[in-house]
């Protein structure tokens, strides 16, 4: 590893050990770095270096900036943190906001003064923000005020968590006033290429979430591997999309990506299938970037909007069904680019160009990246053959001081716990998740969590979540609930349940579906047997669509 810029060394001294690493593979003349290297100027400076400065680069129903606007709000960020907040390059910065250019310039300020950035969703309760604070010994936080309630709420379960500054409430103390205070000058911090600058955590498949970590390097790799190979975006591009940017999904889509190329994007606090369709119109986007269960519920909607402006959109989060990309493909004239990606690779790693699109399949690995099927003793299988996803690539998994490490990856790949086929030509299949992660709408939810938060209610005594296959929506989650014997089963009890889940976290995470149970399966020791209640779920969906076909 190159010699750090970071004066906090947290970051570094919680990587894995170097024989846990991926192979990290770097085969191509555009995946070839310097050791020093800020991605920050990168994807921002370089443009006004290089007279681009007056370009559209973000673009909201509240504001535009162009490339040299947005380096001056960076700039002045980066001061504050420095001079108002005692950052120091290695500090961890927590962002919490919807997709905004606020966000997006944060983000920024903290990879440009040498800081790691640790994302989190707006949606995410005060107990979910605690975690990544606790993990990651966070001492800044910038926030948009109105996500200040469960931020301050995290707050008090944080003891590292030593400032907190929100921005758009006007106060004396804001970080606009700050900014307004700030020099409008800043060095970018000379980091290393292997400087950690972004710590994302998963959703966690059982447990707790894991702190994926990545380096300069990697944000670079992402777009000059999938982006600029397999997407080949142009400079005249406007992308949209729906994932937020605490999600790499998101980041990588709607943020990295355009500005690698000098491209601008459309940034939407709501970015629903209601809100996408009326923006893609407003703003002539090209490059569309959401869940197969949006474009399933675009479908519907397309005839009162002009989207012509479109030509390329990506899907991913989720499988996307063959019906889905055939129906979008019939009434836009447009292949949905599928793809796979895990927080853990930072982003798409199997994908195809719209003209190498099999429909159904994920596609083949992303020029740089390599992938094959292996079975559970980690030996590679032929072609035709189910068996373990396992990838590696210019991107990894490191995860933050986490024994799980050892799993993740094996004999120096990636096994993203995916269940995949390869056929004959290098088409990847997908089968089904490996683990117990639930995939509803485009969003990772951890039955084991939603377990957690239902044991939480007092009328409630066992509980098992898993996913129910569901035709909108992918999966839902369903929990089989059993109850303290003073409790009898209603629709006024569901509803509570459900309600009570939504306040202890996400409300995405809810349980759409409630059974109610005498027992729930276990092992001889007491452990719950998820797969017995996936047999359940899967036994009781296919009467229905029996009666339905």
């Amino acid at each position: 590893m190159a010699h750090t810029a970071h004066v906090d060394t947290f970051a570094r001294n919680n990587l894995p050990p170097q024989d846990q690493w991926p192979a990290f593979v770097f085969n191509r003349p555009e995946l070839q770095y310097p050791e020093r290297l800020n991605c920050a100027v990168a994807f921002l400076d370089r443009w006004v270096e290089e007279g681009r400065g007056d370009e559209l680069c973000l673009i909201s129903p509240a504001e535009t900036l162009t490339y040299r606007e947005l380096q001056e709000r960076v700039n002045r960020i980066c001061n504050v943190l420095v001079q108002r907040l005692g950052f120091v390059p290695g500090n961890r910065v927590l962002l919490r906001s919807a997709n905004n250019p606020m966000m997006v310039a944060a983000y920024l300020a903290v990879l440009k003064a040498g800081g790691v950035v640790v994302a989190t969703m707006p949606l995410l309760r005060a107990r979910e923000i605690a975690y990544p604070l606790n993990k990651a010994k966070i001492g800044i936080a910038l926030c948009d005020h109105r996500l200040a309630e469960e931020m301050e709420r995290a707050k008090a379960m944080a003891p590292d968590l030593k400032h907190v500054v929100y921005w758009g409430a006007g106060r004396h103390d804001s970080l606009e006033t700050l900014m307004a205070e700030a020099s409008p000058d800043f060095r970018a911090v000379d980091t290393a290429a292997d400087d950690v600058c972004l710590i994302g955590f998963t959703s966690g498949t059982t447990g707790e979430p894991k702190g994926t970590m990545h380096f300069h390097r990697d944000m670079l790799a992402i777009c000059d591997a999938y982006s600029r190979n397999v997407l080949r975006p142009e400079p005249s591009d406007r992308f949209i999309g729906s994932p937020p940017l605490a999600f790499t999904f998101g980041l990588g889509g709607i943020v990295l990506f355009p500005m690698r190329v000098g491209a601008s994007t459309v940034l939407l606090e709501k970015a629903g299938p209601d809100d996408l369709l009326p923006a893609i119109m407003q703003y002539k986007a090209t490059i569309c970037f959401t869940a197969p269960t949006a474009y399933r519920a675009m479908l519907s909607k397309l005839d009162g909007y002009d989207i012509s402006s479109l030509r390329k959109c990506v899907s991913a989060g989720e499988p996307l069904p063959k019906g889905t990309f055939e129906a979008w493909r019939s009434a836009t004239n447009i292949r949905l680019m599928d793809g796979i990606g895990a927080t853990e690779m930072l982003h798409i790693f199997i994908a195809a160009r719209e003209e190498e699109i099999r429909p159904g399949a994920t596609g083949k690995p992303v020029p740089g990246y390599e992938a094959k099927v292996i079975d559970e003793e980690g030996r590679d299988l032929p072609p035709g053959s189910i068996g373990r996803l396992a990838v590696r690539g210019p991107t990894g998994c490191r995860y933050l001081a986490d024994e799980r490490q050892r799993k993740y990856v094996q004999d120096g790949w990636n096994v993203t716990g995916d269940t995949y086929l390869m056929d004959e030509d290098g088409y990847f299949w997908y089968q089904a998740r490996s683990d117990d992660m639930i995939i509803s709408a485009g969003y990772n939810i951890a039955g084991p969590e939603v377990e957690a938060a239902l044991l939480t209610h007092p009328a409630v005594a066992e509980c098992g979540v898993v996913g129910v296959p569901d035709e909108d929506r992918g999966a839902v989650v369903k929990a089989y609930v059993v109850l303290h014997r003073d409790q009898n089963p209603s629709a006024e009890l569901t509803k509570a349940l459900q309600d009570h889940v939504k306040a202890e976290i996400a409300p995405y995470k809810y349980p759409r579906i409630i059974e109610y149970v005498d027992s729930l399966p276990r092992t001889q020791t007491g452990k719950l047997q998820r797969f017995e209640l996936r047999r359940m779920a899967q036994a009781e969906v296919r009467p229905r669509e029996a009666l339905s076909a």
